[in-house]
C-alpha cells in the first residue's frame, strides 16, 4: 500500500481532460489500489486519477451500503434522469463544501482494471459520487457547479441538528 499525494486546486492537471487508458497492466492495477488506499486514508468516497497527478481516465468509488469498490476507466455516461441538490465536497478542495445540482440517476459504461467493459446504474448518493469523479476525468471541477457554499461551522450545525432529530 502506498499513499499518494492529493493534488489541491488550483492545478492544471485538475482542469485538463485526461487521456483514455490504453494499457491495462500491473502498473494500472497498482495505481488503482493506491488510489483506493489514499481515498480511504482521507475519508473520501471517490477519487480520480487527476487528483493524484495522473492525467488518465481512471477513478475509484465506493458504492452502496456495503461500500463495494467500483473502478471506472474510460467512462461514458449513457443516461441520466431526475435532479437533486445535495452538499458535495472534494479531496482536492479542502474545506470547500456546497450545494451542487446533479441528475439523481446515472447509467454508465466503463472498463475495469482488466479492460473488460461493463455497465452500471446508480441512483441517489452513488449516482452523485460517480458523476463527480467522471467530471474530474474531463477537467470539470465541482467548485464551478456550486450553487451555495457552506462554512465548516454551518456543516457542523446541520450535522448536530440532524443527530438531534434521530
Amino acid at each position: 500500500m502506498a499513499l499518494l499525494d492529493i493534488v489541491k486546486n488550483p492545478a492544471k492537471v485538475l482542469e485538463t481532460k485526461a487521456a483514455p487508458v490504453t494499457k491495462f497492466d500491473a502498473e494500472l492495477a497498482k495505481l488503482l489500489d493506491d488510489m483506493y488506499d489514499t481515498m480511504l486514508e482521507h475519508d473520501g468516497v471517490g477519487i480520480a486519477a487527476p487528483q493524484v497527478n495522473k492525467s488518465i481516465q481512471a477513478a475509484v468509488v465506493e458504492m452502496g451500503e456495503e461500500r463495494a469498490i467500483l473502478e471506472i476507466i474510460n467512462p461514458t455516461i449513457l443516461a441520466t434522469d431526475g435532479s437533486a441538490i445535495e452538499i458535495e465536497g472534494c479531496l482536492s478542495f479542502p474545506e470547500l463544501y456546497g450545494d451542487v445540482e446533479r441528475p439523481d440517476y446515472v447509467h454508465i459504461k466503463a472498463q475495469d482494471r482488466n479492460g473488460e467493459w461493463y455497465e452500471v446504474e446508480a441512483a441517489g448518493f452513488d449516482a452523485r459520487v460517480i458523476q463527480h469523479e467522471i467530471d474530474h476525468l474531463f477537467g470539470v471541477l465541482f467548485d464551478k457547479k456550486i450553487m451555495r457554499v457552506y462554512t465548516l461551522e454551518e456543516l457542523e450545525e446541520m450535522a448536530e441538528a440532524e443527530e438531534e432529530q434521530e
